[in-house]
């Protein structure tokens, strides 16, 4: 089970995006916040990762770690980024 390499770079291409508010999301994107306390990254995916299982996962963690006080005012997903941009790598290839 290998990763190619511009399948990494394209997704973090993708989910990197320089949006700077809720406002520049758009339509069929969500912002969320991933890393730990003192080092959160903002991502923009695409809400149809919100139905595979391996995300449900994250948002499980999310959850148990925040209930729905989201301290960024957003989604907050506590993972390395580097986790996340695996998964979500795999989640577009």
């Amino acid at each position: 089970m290998g990763f190619h390499f511009h399948s990494i770079v394209r997704a973090k291409q993708l989910i990197q995006r320089p949006f700077s508010n809720s406002k520049d999301v758009p339509k069929g994107y969500l912002a969320v916040y991933v890393g730990d306390e003192s080092k959160m990254k903002r991502f923009v995916i695409p809400v149809t990762f919100l139905n595979q299982p391996s995300f449900q996962e994250l948002l499980s963690q999310a959850e148990e770690e925040f209930g729905f006080d989201h301290p960024m005012g957003a989604l907050t997903i506590p993972c390395k980024e580097d986790t996340f941009v695996d998964l979500i790598s795999r989640l577009t290839a």
